[in-house]
């Protein structure tokens, strides 16, 4: 699958074929989708319309039959009425109704027991078809007593008019067709309202079977119709007539849909359903005979229902699939000849990239976008070119720059004191310093000597950063130097420093400096502090805090006319002294907090006990901690000076 996806990927032709092609088909099939639901959905509308209008009207059909036999034997029982003690009539009356009535299978007008005396215990005027034509015969005997049959005793039992399940039709008499039939039967009273027998009109049930079966909707569509108990009386499998109902199948609880079905149809409903018959899918259309009470369905396979619209569907999508093979086909070769140029393109660019700048370009006249891309990529390799020519030169020249930056940086750190212990042979003077500049070079200075027993430092900061504070620091340090080894106080190197600095100082700089001066005899330190931070001291036994010093002044180089005021220190023996920059307190994190003033003295807290070095070497770790990997924003310089008094 990897393989298939990196294939597909690797390129572009590709890619647009395969996008094209699955956007193509998935809006061919949701269109074909809709389409085929939609007409699917009208197919299935209409076969259920046309299969319920052929049922209707067969049921129509048949009930206007029936109808007609019901008003022929109505008319018929009031001419009995009229003649009622004439047997002879009975005779010409039932054979008049089937001259009337070809559809009819016979008629019999059914006396009560010794109703004619003359007749005997037996009298039904029979009428009946042989070959053609309408014969009568007297029916009753001991071996057919018809006063026992379904026919004769449904009326009378009901006292109204009502139709008989089908029966065979035969006597032990004669046997005279042995058709399965159903009759018609309506009661015959005298005046008195006493009954006195029955006319039955009979229909043949194969008759009525043909009518029904001729109903087919479709070609394996079949017809069935059920009795009022759920009984076959006509289905295409004749060994289902009479001896199983529709029930059969559904004992033991199997097949609940049939189960319901027939129960529709038993309780006269009116309807479709949708169930398996044979394990095939079919619509089954049912509607009861009213007058009958038995219920006539049409079986439709749903097969046959949807076979055009199955051969369209199957069609239409013989010619989608043909038709998107083809658009595939067309596509690729179109894509591939619309995408050559940029294959060209991307074999030339792959070189282009290797270093051969001179490979030459195809020059594509188009003016779509792929010509315009052409176009762009040679004027972007001729300015590659001239971009590289003058990234040589530019690379030159800063490395050139970098450097003289370096020399320039070596030179700044060699001006301040870099040898530690830088008095050796001296046990009374614990000193260590460090700079660290926030670019190549920086702007911070500190500087110390020893000059006839007396220790003279300092440390500054310089307004800004780079090259330009890195001279006027070396400016700075150089003339403390001078001016100190003098043997001036604090506030005069300070006094002299700033009227030097402000001459000429057009760029306006500055720089905030501390100037300290011990007599190494006696631990007295004048010191100086030119807008400088205050340092942070700790007495022997004390707790570290910032020098409280009561003349701040101004940092140097601002203002030519400024008289500096110093302090004095008295016996600063075995006291710690921190002198910093501010790259200490303002240190930044990553959410831009500051080192601050606090860490500081918490830090220092730790000091007593440790020599200088450790000291310095300690701030610089918690700085980096505080920064936690965020550059600095500032130099940072730190001096830790502790004057060590012998005990001998």
């Amino acid at each position: 699958m990897n393989k298939i996806l990196q294939y597909i990927s690797s390129s572009l032709s590709r890619r647009l074929r395969l996008f094209i092609a699955l956007l193509a088909t998935s809006v061919f099939l949701v269109a074909l989708a809709v389409m085929f639901m939609q007409s699917r959905e009208a197919v299935r509308s209409e076969a259920l319309e046309h299969a319920t209008q052929q049922l209707s009207n067969t049921v129509q059909r048949i009930d206007n039959i029936l109808e007609r036999v019901e008003v022929a034997t109505n008319d018929t029982k009031w001419l009995v009425n009229r003649h009622p003690d004439c047997p002879d009539s009975m005779f010409v009356y039932s054979k008049s109704i089937l001259e009337n009535n070809p559809d009819l299978h016979g008629c019999s007008i059914a006396f009560e027991p010794y109703y004619f005396q003359e007749y005997g215990r037996y009298f039904s005027a029979f009428a009946y078809w042989n070959n053609g034509k309408v014969e009568v015969s007297r029916k009753g005997s001991p071996s057919y007593e018809y006063f026992y049959m379904d026919w004769y005793q449904l009326s009378k039992l009901l006292n109204k008019p009502a139709w008989t399940e089908p029966f065979i039709d035969s006597d032990s008499e004669d046997d005279v067709s042995g058709d399965m039939i159903f009759s018609y039967c309506q009661p015959i009273w005298d005046n008195q309202g006493n009954y006195i027998g029955t006319i039955a009109t009979d229909l043949a049930l194969e008759w009525l079977s043909e009518t029904i079966s001729a109903v087919k909707p479709y070609p394996n569509s079949y017809s069935v119709m059920i009795g009022r108990g759920g009984t076959f009386l006509v289905h295409p499998d004749p060994s289902k007539l009479i001896y199983e109902s529709i029930f059969t199948d559904c004992l033991e609880g199997k097949n609940p849909e049939k189960m319901a079905l027939g129960q529709a149809m038993v309780h006269g409903e009116e309807g479709v359903k949708q169930l398996k018959i044979n394990n095939e899918l079919c619509y089954i259309f049912y509607k009861p005979l009213e007058k009958t009470g038995w219920s006539v369905a049409i079986v439709c396979p749903e097969n046959d229902i949807f076979k055009g619209f199955n051969r369209l569907r199957n069609t239409v999508i013989g010619i989608f699939v043909i038709g998107l093979l083809l658009m595939l086909y067309v596509l690729a070769k179109l894509i591939q000849r619309e995408l050559k140029p940029l294959n060209t393109l991307t074999d030339q660019a792959e070189s282009i990239a290797a270093g051969n700048f001179d490979e030459e370009l195809p020059n594509d006249v188009r003016t779509d976008e792929v010509g315009r891309l052409c176009q762009s990529f040679g004027n972007m390799q001729q300015s590659l070119v001239r971009y590289i020519e003058e990234m040589k030169s530019t690379t030159a020249a800063k490395a050139a720059i970098e450097n003289e930056i370096k020399v320039a940086s070596d030179i700044q750190m060699s001006m301040v004191p870099r040898i530690f212990p830088p008095f050796p042979n001296r046990h009374d003077i614990d000193l260590f310093a460090s700079m660290t500049p926030a670019k190549e070079v920086g702007g911070d200075l500190y500087d110390f000597f020893v000059e006839n027993e007396n220790l003279y430092f300092c440390i500054g900061d310089v307004s800004g950063k780079g090259i330009p504070a890195s001279l006027f620091m070396a400016v700075t340090r150089n003339l403390f130097r001078i001016i100190a080894q003098q043997e001036y106080s604090p506030q005069e190197i300070a006094t002299k420093i700033n009227h030097a600095l402000s001459a000429d100082n057009d760029q306006g700089m500055f720089v905030t400096m501390f100037i300290g001066k011990v007599d190494l005899q006696t631990g007295r330190m004048e010191i100086c502090n030119c807008g400088h931070n205050p340092p942070v001291i700790c007495e022997p036994g004390g707790v570290p805090h910032f020098l409280q010093i009561k003349n701040t002044n101004i940092p140097l180089g601002t203002c030519d006319d400024f008289v500096f005021q110093g302090e004095v220190l008295e016996n600063t023996w075995n006291t710690q002294l921190l002198l910093y920059t501010d790259g200490l307190t303002e240190a930044e994190n990553l959410r831009y907090d500051l080192f601050g003033e606090d860490r500081l003295l918490k830090a220092m807290e730790k000091a007593p006990g440790m020599d200088s070095q450790d000291v310095v070497v300690m701030l610089q770790e918690a700085v980096e901690a505080h920064r936690a990997g965020v550059a600095p924003n500032d130099d940072l310089t730190i001096l830790c000076l502790k004057l060590v008094k012998d005990k001998n």
